[in-house]
Order: C-alpha cells, then structure tokens, then sequence
C-alpha cells in the first residue's frame, strides 16, 4: 500500500507513551581540536576515523558503515554515536527514567573519549561554535547524505556550511501521552526557545575574534535554510499532528536513500513524491522516517519530542539543560506556570525579534523592560519546583543553571572574558575544553 496523509497522520496519534513510562534521553554532540584550536580530520592517522575505532573496542557498541568508512556506533539500549558533517561526535543516549542514570550515560562517554585522547594532541571543547579556525579549513566526514547536504543548504542560507561544520549543540528527548499532551508541550518549548538560546549561550568567537553575539551559532541557524528551521507560527501557537505531518510533506527533500546509494532530491516536497512519484518510485515508510531527520526546526517531533537548540556547553549545565525541561515537561503545575510565562514573553515583539536579541545579548537583552537573566530567574524557579515534585532524587543536577542565572551570566560571558584576558589560541581552547 502506498504512503498517504491519512497514513501519516494516523501514525502520529498511535503515539503516545503512559506516564508512569515516561524517560528522557540526551543528544550531546562534542568537536575535537588541536590545543591551538586547529580540525582534525576524518581520514588522519588518529583522526575522526581513528576515534570511532577506539570506542568501538567496547563490545557493547557494533559499528555502521558507509562503503569502508566507519560512520557511525549503535548498541542494542537505542544509544548511538554519530558524526556531524565537520567531525562533531555526538552521543544519542538511551531513554533513562531517571537523570541520574542519564548522567552515569554522558559522563561514561566523556570519560571515554577523554582516555582515548589522553595521549594524543587533542583537545576536546565544549563550546556552540569552533572558535579558532575558519570553517572552510575543516574537512567533511565522508558521509553520502553530507556531501549533498554542502551542495544543497548553501543555496538556501549563507551560513549553512557553517552549520554543518562548525557548530555544536544539546539537546533532549522527552515523552508525551496524547496529541493534547504533545501541543501543550510543543507550545511550551518552541516559546522558551529564546529564552532558552540566552541561557546556554556559548558561541561567542569567530576565528579568534568576537562575533557581536553570544550565540552566534543560534544566528547561524537562522540563515540556514527557511525551510527547515525555526518554527512554523501556526504550529506554535496551535500544534496539532495534522499540521505537524502537512509542515514536514511541504518541506523540500534534499536527498533519497536508494538501495545504499544517496541520490539528490532536488528540493522535491515529499508530498509530491508521495502523490506523483519519482522516476516511478513511490516512498514507503523509511524514505517517510528519513525525510523528518532533514528538518531542523527549534522542536521536533517523532514519538517523542526533541527540545533543540542550545548551543553545547559543559557536561554540567549540559546535563542541567536536561533537568530544566525534565521540570518543566514532566510536572503538570510546572508546564502550567511555564505556559503562562510563555504567553507572558510573547506580548512583546514578535519571536523572531526576541530571538534575535537573545542571540546577540544573551541574558543582558531586554524584552518587555526586563532582562532575560531576570526572566530567566523566574523560568528557573519553575522548573526547580517542577524537578522537586516528578523527580526529587534529581534535583542536585539542575543547580548549575541555577547558580548561572541568579549571576546573569552565561558561558558565552566567561569566554569572552578568557578572550580579553589572553586572546591566544591555546588559552581559547583550554577555556572551553570539554
């Protein structure tokens, strides 16, 4: 049987997960440098390549390739290690019902990638944006989806490649029971979104120099491509799986899996592809599942709903960006107050405006005559309340983001400070090691 709408839309209300079985996973993507800052490749002696062999020791992980490139690690708990288009490592952690047991997961990671470049000239950095090279100094993984990805993207944004391979982030994955559930949620994340940016701003520097923004890489994202990042405002405002599965038909296809070759879709709709055909194929449901791992936007979602965009930061406030949206998401008086705080920012500016003043300013922007740092202070209360009441041996692992906001100050600040204070490469990169 052929895809069809109504297929589709089906498929999203059969989700859903009971609470009592609700878990979090995290998504934490990490580049590796020289000390000096310089990339290291996929194909060098103990490049990109290199490292992925080095972790794949652990029997527990069982190695993907893509012709006789290793590109990627899966074990059986649902966790993978991934590479993006310049490099970055990134740990898809399993679903863990506890924070806790998500930390033990990061933090086994870490370590891991720290002892295997114990010896070797590298640095591993936690920060959103590589700070010291150029971006068209760093090499692509040799990855099919990736090189049509570099010829497509830079025709719909100016900093695409920069996106691709220069930039790093966290995220998280959280569970939903109903359509109504996932609205209420979707609402909530996609409004705090600058809010949020200004929090885990951490990508201050360009080539060794300041940018004007604190999360540059928040501002490369919106110079991407139109058409599958931000957030659709109706969907914001008014989610439903509906409009969710009609916002990802009318999103142009880059590419197409066909037997194990990556071919160019050429910016196809999928609706079109599902209606008309291509070269008389018709999609099934694994071209549908890959077509929904090219869109970008601040929230996505699967069977679960993946909070996007925070630059990457350290394990601790990696781990607290987790926490914080575990309070918000999982506590129905915390989502609650946070909606109303959501409804409360959007009576000023459009959010267009507030996200950009949240990349370039971070907390010191203004919106509504008060300061993201003082809104902030307010979000944080929530959703400490919110960790108290749905996981009260978790509450230790949202204390960083605490701390930072009751100072106003983000990662970005203290980088820009190691900047004035010695601007040289080395002292950049041992400012942010990871």
């Amino acid at each position: 049987m052929n895809l069809n709408r109504d297929i589709l839309i089906e498929t999203f209300q059969s989700y859903g997960t009971p609470r009592h079985n609700w878990r979090v996973g995290g998504e934490f993507e990490r580049a590796v440098v020289r000390p000096n800052g310089a990339p290291i490749g996929y194909h060098e002696p103990d490049g990109i390549r290199w490292i992925l062999e080095q972790l794949a020791k652990d029997a527990s992980w069982t190695t993907v390739f893509e012709d006789e490139n290793p590109i990627a690690l899966h074990r059986e708990d649902m966790a993978n290690i991934t590479l993006e288009p310049g490099g970055q490592v990134e740990l898809s952690g399993a679903p863990h019902k506890t924070l806790t047991d998500l930390a033990e997961e990061m933090m086994a990671n870490r370590t891991a990638l720290l002892d295997i470049s114990a010896d070797k000239e590298h640095v591993w950095i936690a920060n959103g944006l590589t700070p010291i090279t150029p971006i068209a100094a760093i090499p692509w993984v040799p990855k099919g989806r990736y090189r049509i990805m570099q010829k497509y993207l830079p025709q719909r944004g100016d900093l695409a490649a920069y996106m691709m391979k220069g930039t790093c982030s966290v995220q998280a994955n959280f569970d939903y029971s109903s359509e109504t559930d996932c609205a209420r949620k979707v609402r909530l994340c996609s409004g705090l979104s600058p809010l949020t940016t200004a929090l885990f701003a951490n990508s201050p520097l360009l080539e060794n120099r300041p940018t004007g923004f604190k999360s540059y890489r928040g501002h490369i994202w919106t110079r991407t491509d139109p058409d599958r990042t931000g957030f659709p405002p109706a969907l914001r405002s008014a989610y439903s799986h509906e409009r969710w599965v009609d916002y990802l038909l009318d999103a142009p296809m880059m590419f197409r899996l066909v037997g194990d070759q990556w071919v160019f879709a050429h910016g196809v709709p999928f609706r079109r592809f599902m209606d008309e055909g291509i070269d008389g194929h018709f999609p099934t449901m694994e071209d549908w599942k890959l077509h929904q791992t090219s869109v970008f936007p601040e929230v996505r979602i699967k069977h679960t709903i993946e909070v996007r965009g925070a630059d990457c930061v350290d394990h601790t406030m990696a781990l607290a960006f987790c926490a914080l949206f575990t309070g918000l998401l999982y506590c129905n008086t915390a989502l609650d107050e946070g909606l109303a705080l959501v409804t409360e920012l959007e009576g000023y500016q459009t959010h267009k405006e507030r996200f950009d003043l949240a990349c370039k300013d971070g907390l010191d922007a203004e919106i509504g005559g008060r300061t993201l740092a003082d809104w902030a202070s307010d979000l944080g209360e929530i959703a400490n309340r919110g960790l108290h009441a749905c996981l009260p041996d978790d509450t230790d692992k949202i204390t960083t983001l605490l701390e930072r906001i009751e100072q106003g100050r983000t990662p970005a600040d203290d980088l820009l400070a190691a900047w004035q204070t010695d601007p040289s490469p080395e002292n950049i990169i041992r400012s942010i090691a990871y």
